[in-house]
């Protein structure tokens, strides 16, 4: 058997997919215990290095910056998708002067980078520490996203436009009616890969002194009098930042199955066709 891209693969390349796969799975084994060793060795699964995060007050300074993490993450978020809708219909506009200054914003924010544009915020317009965090953000992720919008509906096969056109809709009711919601299914690995994106970087926020997770981590462990005190924190932390980020990603996946499932538009019931003689169809069709 054959498929339209390649040939399946036989026996032998079967078998030898099969021995690179238990080689890399080897290798990760060893990698995953050459690292638990070290931990064991320099002592960092030892209890009095773990009993502080047992205290109500780590526990508390934690949930905190757990909060204003998503806080950021939420206000960008929010920010980025408006901004790049904005500016992914000035760069699909036909008036060409606002075509070229949406073009020339979006590779200008898009060039810049985010921690630039965080501290000129911060320190240039004395901006408070979770305004800096957010316009940064904002203005990266949202510039980024725009030429996703822009692809997806560029990917829209063009007799879906012309269609509704012909049928004297408008182009605002064209992208909002047709063109959009086609393109959304494609588009929308894109956006929350750029979503996730936007959530790591809120860490960026303890350079301006925004109490954020990883400001958090860095405050405990600065207030630790054990040796190499930001191993435990790092092993607490890193588990929840990509617990949120594959929430994040659950999240958009459950999305895009109920899209497949319901659709808008759906088939309506035909009547089963009766048998009828060529001379009672003739009959019919010149009555």
């Amino acid at each position: 058997m054959t498929t339209v891209l390649y040939d399946l693969p036989g026996p032998r390349t079967r078998r030898r997919h099969r021995y690179f796969g238990l080689a890399g799975t080897l290798v990760l084994l060893a990698l995953v215990g050459w690292i638990l060793a070290l931990l064991f060795r320099t002592h960092q699964f030892a209890a009095a290095k773990w009993t502080p995060f047992t205290y109500e007050g780590i526990q508390e300074l934690l949930l905190t910056g757990v909060a204003n993490t998503l806080r950021a993450f939420g206000l960008a978020a929010v920010g980025s998708l408006v901004l790049g809708g904005v500016l992914a219909a000035g760069r699909l506009s036909v008036h060409r002067p606002l075509r070229w200054a949406c073009t020339l914003l979006v590779e200008f924010f898009r060039a810049i980078p985010v921690l630039v544009m965080i501290f000129f915020i911060y320190v240039a317009l004395h901006a408070e520490p979770l305004t800096a965090l957010v316009s940064g953000l904002t203005l990266y992720n949202g510039s980024v996203l725009a030429e996703v919008f822009r692809s997806g509906v560029n990917s829209v096969e063009r007799g879906q436009g012309e269609a509704a056109y012909a049928l004297g809709m408008r182009k605002t009711q064209v992208m909002a009616h047709v063109l959009v919601p086609q393109a959304v299914r494609a588009m929308l690995p894109a956006i929350i890969s750029q979503l996730v994106v936007a959530l790591k970087d809120t860490s960026l926020g303890f350079l301006i002194t925004y109490e954020e997770f990883l400001h958090a981590g860095k405050l405990i462990a600065s207030n630790l009098d054990y040796d190499l005190p930001f191993i435990p924190v790092v092993m607490i932390i890193s588990p929840i930042y990509i617990g949120m980020c594959m929430l994040l990603s659950w999240s958009a996946t459950w999305v895009a199955r109920r899209q497949r499932r319901n659709p808008k538009v759906e088939a309506g019931e035909v009547a089963a066709p009766e048998p009828a003689t060529l001379q009672q169809e003739d009959h019919r069709a010149r009555g």
